[in-house]
């Protein structure tokens, strides 16, 4: 099955969703900055956005060299934390 994950970055824990084709959730975990990598080691390639930010590089480049493709999106100005 081919999903598409969104990974929501932060100091210690990170959110993961995942959706299928057709766009029904398949994928929901909260993982620790540890498990990431091993998580996603599991996982068929598939797309992955994150928002970018001061870590978002690196796990980017972490989650190619496991074979996902990586999108890097803007920051939303209207967010509240921002």
């Amino acid at each position: 099955m081919q999903i598409t994950t969104g990974l929501d970055l932060a100091k210690h824990w990170f959110q993961v969703h995942g959706v299928d084709a057709a766009g029904k959730p398949v994928v929901r975990r909260r993982l620790r900055r540890s498990e990431v990598v091993e998580f996603f080691k599991g996982l068929e390639p598939c797309l992955v956005g994150m928002e970018a930010c001061a870590t978002a590089h690196h796990w980017a480049r972490e989650l190619i060299a496991l074979g996902h493709e990586v999108k890097l999106m803007p920051p939303d100005p209207d967010c509240p934390s921002v």
